[in-house]
């Protein structure tokens, strides 16, 4: 790629611009993905940056899926559009321009295998009316046009040639792929590939309220296929929207990934113990564990505005914790009374949820890797001084990293000479119908009396 063209220039572009655009039209919805697009070359999370896009457009719930499934799909293919648009401009276009371009690609050629959302020439009109209509990039209405038509004159032999590039066939880059490929030599091609998947849709069902079999019979009813795949757990066969999951309203079932759905049941945790959750947002594992025993719980997180999503799932499931504002590796807010379970689920890359946040491996650097294996660290070491003698702590981290999660949990055990227990350790994200969850890994310790 030429340097003209890098993703890391980021000059600043007008992404708050109200769009006049009909918000059922396609136009509508790529420009506002292109607006995200652009904000995570940038350096912003997508879900930040589409939370923004939404408030400030003020936009539909069906503009706002339109928008949200176009961005996620951009992210999936980004090196692939950045490299096919080098080939095809000679000159980088503005960052809006390329973004446009970036969302406007995978909509013509998904390399996922699925089938185009649209015609070809309907994204190529659309893809024009948004340039168009955008102040920054009116003028460039005309070469989006060129190149895109261009694209499909030459689709077959730009593919071929661009798929030769490692970044722009897994759409990663270089350096996750050369450190999935180091971590996991057998398998690094599924891993890679499951990555850029949309991830399914799997429930848990909430066992105060309903049993897997009355809930699968529910759904039956409501003629949406599902099967069961963990003891809690059943996967949708297609997604839908969280508010027309039945029962969702009520708490009869939750969205959670099947490997997070393993943690709660390793704590083990009985009637009347103390229970901490650390880095508990938004609340899934908090309420997994209220939901299998009667605890008294305390829900740990740095952020306050995301206890105010534990909070509401606990309102959703009648559930009861205590919520505490504060950093994990601090022990200022301790009341000194030790905790018979512990479930730490640490910052790290998030490698392992890439396809459930594929905008990460754009954001994350390899250098991110050490930083947050060193804070992680730490965190385990404070959390441990809070555990009761015959306690057990729960390690997790959505990392597939080893520096991350089996080489932090081998050092913790030495340093806080704690006996490890049996746990599923690696859980690798391959796509299967058997291994069809998120790279979760899983470290349990009891601290001996």
């Amino acid at each position: 790629m030429r340097e003209s063209h890098h993703r890391d220039l980021k000059p600043r572009v007008q992404t708050d611009f109200k769009s006049e655009l009909k918000q059922e039209s396609l136009a509508f919805a790529m420009l506002g993905a292109a607006s995200a697009t652009v904000q995570v070359q940038q350096g912003m999370a997508l879900p930040q940056a589409l939370a923004g896009i939404f408030a400030n457009s003020n936009a539909t719930p069906q503009a706002r899926g339109a928008i949200q499934d176009i961005a996620y799909r951009a992210m999936r293919q980004l090196a692939l559009s950045e490299l096919l648009i080098s080939y095809m401009a000679e000159k980088a276009p503005d960052p809006m321009v390329a973004a446009l371009l970036s969302v406007a690609l995978p909509l013509i050629v998904p390399v996922d295998g699925s089938p185009a959302p649209y015609e070809a020439f309907t994204v190529v009109d659309q893809a024009v009316t948004a340039a168009g209509s955008h102040p920054d990039i009116a003028r460039a209405k005309n070469m989006v046009n060129a190149l895109l038509r261009r694209f499909l004159r030459e689709k077959d032999v730009l593919m071929e040639e661009a798929l030769e590039n490692p970044e722009a066939k897994y759409n990663y880059p270089q350096w996750w792929i050369d450190a999935v490929i180091t971590a996991y030599p057998k398998q690094w091609q599924q891993v890679l590939e499951a990555g850029n998947k949309a991830p399914p849709l799997t429930l848990r069902v909430n066992a105060r309220r309903t049993s897997v079999q009355d809930y699968l019979a529910r759904l039956a009813e409501e003629g949406m296929e599902a099967q069961q795949i963990g003891p809690s757990a059943i996967r949708l066969a297609k997604p839908v929207p969280v508010l027309q999951i039945p029962g969702f309203a009520e708490g009869d079932v939750s969205v959670q990934d099947a490997g997070a759905q393993l943690a709660a049941p390793l704590l083990d945790v009985q009637p009347g113990m103390r229970v901490l959750d650390a880095c508990a947002a938004p609340g899934g594992k908090t309420c997994h564990i209220l939901e299998l025993a009667d605890v008294s719980l305390t829900a740990l997180d740095a952020d306050p505005k995301r206890l105010q999503r534990v909070q509401e799932n606990l309102d959703r499931l009648q559930l009861q914790a205590t919520l505490q504002p504060a950093e994990a590796q601090s022990d200022a807010w301790w009341d000194g009374q030790q905790f018979d379970r512990i479930l730490a689920d640490v910052p790290c890359t998030a490698s392992g949820i890439v396809r459930r946040h594929p905008d990460i491996r754009w954001l994350r650097r390899k250098s991110d890797t050490r930083q947050l294996a060193t804070l992680s660290a730490e965190i385990l070491d404070n959390l441990w001084k809070m555990l009761a003698p015959n306690g057990k702590l729960l390690f997790v981290t959505c990392s597939l990293w080893p520096q991350e999660s089996e080489a932090q949990a081998a050092a913790f055990a030495v340093r806080n000479r704690a006996t490890r227990l049996d746990a599923p350790g690696q859980l690798l994200p391959l796509g299967s119908s058997e291994q069809d969850h998120d790279g979760l890994f899983y470290a349990l310790f009891r601290k001996d009396a």
